[in-house]
């Protein structure tokens, strides 16, 4: 069930985390507003779940000492972001409790849908970016999946049907049609 919300004035960090948790919709927090938007649908938590596996397994064999998220909340210097996947230090992540902070997130990834995309596109990178959180993914689902990876500065594409390679923040390899197959 989704709640409406009665403010007066910005909001802040304090007061979206004391918010009830709602499975319904994602709240996220830019610059003293609410952005919201609704719970995922079947092929974006299909290729979230796909990549997240991929990500964990590439993790294991780099031994790096990291956890992936799904849908946590990200604290960034104008409010709290929740990317679909992130890669967090595992020993700052046993730390965290509601939010994790920028300085500790090595990767976030977005899997662009349609109610989400202008702001996948062009908000979030920069607002990360600006977090100084390094790595930057993006996932394009339509009209065939492919992945935009990108650092603080520079960026890659990777289309359906060829392997995408991944230095860093670990290797990585896989190909972005897995993530939308069925």
């Amino acid at each position: 069930m989704s709640v409406a919300h009665s403010h007066v004035g910005p909001w802040t960090l304090t007061d979206v985390l004391a918010l009830p948790e709602d499975p319904a919709q994602r709240v996220e927090l830019v610059g003293g507003q609410l952005m919201m938007s609704p719970a995922p649908g079947l092929p974006h938590q299909r290729a979230s779940h796909r990549l997240h596996n991929l990500l964990e397994q590439a993790a294991t064999t780099a031994a790096a000492d990291v956890e992936v998220f799904e849908a946590i909340n990200i604290i960034v210097p104008d409010g709290l972001l929740i990317p679909d996947l992130v890669l967090v230090d595992a020993a700052a992540a046993e730390q965290a409790t509601a939010a994790a902070p920028a300085h500790d997130v090595l990767l976030v990834v977005e899997i662009a849908s349609p109610s989400t995309r202008v702001i996948d596109r062009k908000l979030k990178p920069s607002l990360y970016a600006a977090a100084g959180i390094r790595h930057y993914w993006r996932i394009e689902l339509d009209p065939a999946p492919r992945l935009l990876a990108g650092d603080l500065h520079a960026g890659t594409e990777h289309l359906a049907g060829a392997t995408a390679r991944i230095e860093a923040p670990f290797p990585v390899s896989f190909d972005p049609a897995v993530l939308a197959r069925r």
